[in-house]
């Protein structure tokens, strides 16, 4: 049995250009739907966040329209009031990694607000980076990447081919003309071969231990790269 870290955003609203503030958090089917597939293998799933603080879901994600309907909506809505873990994180400032045998961060606009400018969290993605261990980062959760600098100020994922939410996707879900930056530009910018695939449909990077999803429907197929690699 693997031991797997969830790092989870602790934010409960994302600060957009014009100073106003968006209710999110993290995204459901991002945690539930990993969750299941690891537990579903016999894997336990460790919660931390920045703080120790029991993170709050974007309800935006629990609505039957991104979920394919009220069926779709109420299977995530189970899931996500049987993921126990969340309700008792531990800090993420306290979280060592090599007690873990990979590491998972699901996405959620609550990243952009604080995994983006979290040190913490950037050490442990420059380590888990470097440690080989299986690491999977989906949808918004790659803002946290942009963390993860060294004292040079080079970003220990430059180079590496990587997705995420897409600024097409950001712009059809009505956000790229209000957001202070979009995530795209920014993985961009710091280095990375940024890889775009259709708008909300599944696409999955995988470059050396990195596993990279572009959006919420990618959160099902990353997990299944994630545990072959887990073994």
């Amino acid at each position: 049995m693997a031991k797997i870290l969830f790092v989870v955003t602790g934010a409960d609203h994302w600060t957009l250009a014009d100073g106003t503030t968006h209710p999110t958090g993290f995204w459901a089917e991002e945690a539930v739907a990993p969750y299941q597939a690891f537990t579903g293998a016999g894997h336990e799933v460790v919660v931390a966040t920045p703080g120790g603080v029991v993170p709050t879901v974007d309800r935006g994600s629990l609505a039957p329209d991104v979920n394919g309907g009220q069926e779709g909506a109420d299977k995530v809505a189970a899931g996500l009031e049987a993921f126990e873990e969340l309700r008792r994180p531990v800090a993420l400032e306290d979280v060592d990694l090599d007690a873990y045998d990979a590491v998972f961060y699901p996405g959620g606009h609550g990243p952009m607000e604080d995994l983006a400018v979290d040190p913490v969290s950037g050490r442990l993605l420059t380590e888990a980076l470097a440690s080989g261990k299986p690491l999977g980062v989906v949808c918004h959760a790659p803002a946290a990447l942009l963390a993860a600098t060294g004292p040079d100020g080079a970003n220990a994922f430059a180079d590496y081919r990587l997705t995420g939410f897409t600024n097409a996707e950001e712009t059809q879900a009505g956000f790229a003309e209000k957001a202070e930056w979009l995530l795209q530009d920014r993985l961009v910018e710091l280095g990375a071969d940024f890889q775009e695939g259709e708008p909300w449909a599944p696409f999955v990077i995988v470059d050396r231990n990195l596993v990279t999803g572009q959006n919420p429907a990618s959160s099902a197929p990353l997990a299944e790269e994630l545990l072959k690699r887990i073994g």
